[in-house]
Formats: C-alpha cells, sequence, structure tokens
C-alpha cells in the first residue's frame, strides 16, 4: 500500500493519443483501425478522485466501495468495485467519457502493435500481475517503466478497465487490460473480455478519455 504522504494523481493528469492509423486485434484476426486524437487517462481514475464525484454527486456506492474510498492508504489505487454505469457517470462527471476499445488499445500498443505497453517482451517489473507478486492493487504510479508510447501507464494488469464497447453477449461491455490475478499472457494489450455491465468487482476499474477542445 502508498503511504499517507503519497499524492493522489490529478483528475486531469492525461496524456495525448495522436490521430492515427492502429493496428489492433488478436494475433490471425487483427486489423487497422482508424483512431482520433484524444487525451487518456494517464492512469486508471483513483479512489481519491472517485472519494470526491461521490460526495460531490451523493451517487450512492456499495458499502465495500464506500470503506475503500474512506482510506487514505487507499487514495492512489485504483477505484475498483464499480459498475459500468458508475465509471461512465464518474467520465461524465468529469468532462469527459469512457475510452472506446480501440482508443484504449490504440494507448496501449502504439503504432507498431506491440504485444505490451512497454514492448515485445514481457517484464514482470512493468505491471501488477501474477507475476509480479503483488497479489492486490498497486498505486497506479508503481510502475513508470510500463508506461505505452503515448504515456500512459497501468495499461497492462493491475485493474481491468471498462471500456464503452458492447460485446457479442448483447448489453454486456468488455473490460480490457488484465488484473493483478491474470498472469503474462492475461494482461497483453489486444486481450478483450465480456463483463456484465451491472457487476462491480474487485479487479475492474476505469479510466477518462477527454475528447479535443473540453477538459475536466
Amino acid at each position: 500500500m502508498s503511504s499517507p504522504a503519497t499524492a493522489a494523481p490529478a483528475l486531469d493528469a492525461t496524456v495525448e493519443l495522436a490521430a492515427g492509423r492502429y493496428r489492433l486485434g488478436e494475433a490471425g484476426h487483427e486489423r487497422t483501425a482508424a483512431v482520433g486524437a484524444v487525451r487518456i487517462g494517464r492512469w486508471p481514475v483513483v479512489n481519491a478522485a472517485m472519494a470526491r464525484f461521490v460526495e460531490e454527486t451523493r451517487r450512492p456506492v456499495s458499502a465495500v466501495l464506500a470503506r475503500k474510498l474512506a482510506d487514505p492508504l487507499l487514495g492512489d489505487h485504483p477505484a475498483t468495485d464499480v459498475t459500468h454505469a458508475d465509471a461512465a457517470a464518474f467520465c461524465a462527471w468529469a468532462g469527459g467519457r469512457l475510452p472506446t476499445g480501440d482508443e484504449w488499445e490504440a494507448a496501449a500498443r502504439g503504432d507498431d502493435g506491440r504485444a505490451w505497453p512497454w514492448g515485445e517482451t514481457f517484464d514482470p517489473e512493468c505491471c501488477a500481475c501474477v507475476e509480479s507478486g503483488w497479489g492486490w492493487t498497486a498505486p497506479v504510479t508503481a510502475h513508470p517503466a510500463g508506461a505505452s508510447p503515448c504515456g500512459a501507464e497501468q495499461l497492462a494488469g493491475n485493474v481491468w478497465e471498462w471500456v464503452s464497447d458492447r460485446t457479442e453477449q448483447g448489453a454486456w461491455r468488455a473490460v480490457r487490460g488484465g488484473s493483478y490475478l491474470d498472469h503474462a499472457w492475461g494482461v497483453r494489450a489486444a486481450r478483450v473480455l465480456a463483463a456484465d455491465p451491472a457487476r462491480a468487482t474487485l479487479t475492474t476499474g476505469f479510466r477518462l478519455v477527454i475528447d479535443p477542445g473540453r477538459r475536466p
């Protein structure tokens, strides 16, 4: 856990994802997609920011999430135990939205279509996953060496992240990035998992996207 003196990242800590054509998708199902320029969260949204949102909007949250938001030691950990609706509501309050799957993957893989945000070779020191030995959420600033080409961090492991995409399961939504419970294969940037949008879990969080011309 972080120390009480550790400051949580600012809500407007974003990096620029340049417009371009990006190679996306799993091997054998690769495609090239045009992605517009956006500002994407440098880190996942943290508990300290979620606590501010809940306080200002009086949005009801679960008892589990309320306890986390009240713990100063967890202020710089990713906000989890949030439904897709919780995540979308936060983003709207902050002047943005959830990323699309293409935006998220482009931010993670860069213009060379790399397997992990930092490159083609897995490195357990670059993320929080099974091989890293963390065993729980890590502060979002814990792995700067795992940054992607655009400068976004924690796009592999730590927590799954809600994106706006629907999945083949109809009403279900996609999550990206893997978590601290996943192995190296599971935190690859191309991996997509379908998740029940109404289910809040210990391993799922989200990050903010700001469209051009808007500021949080």
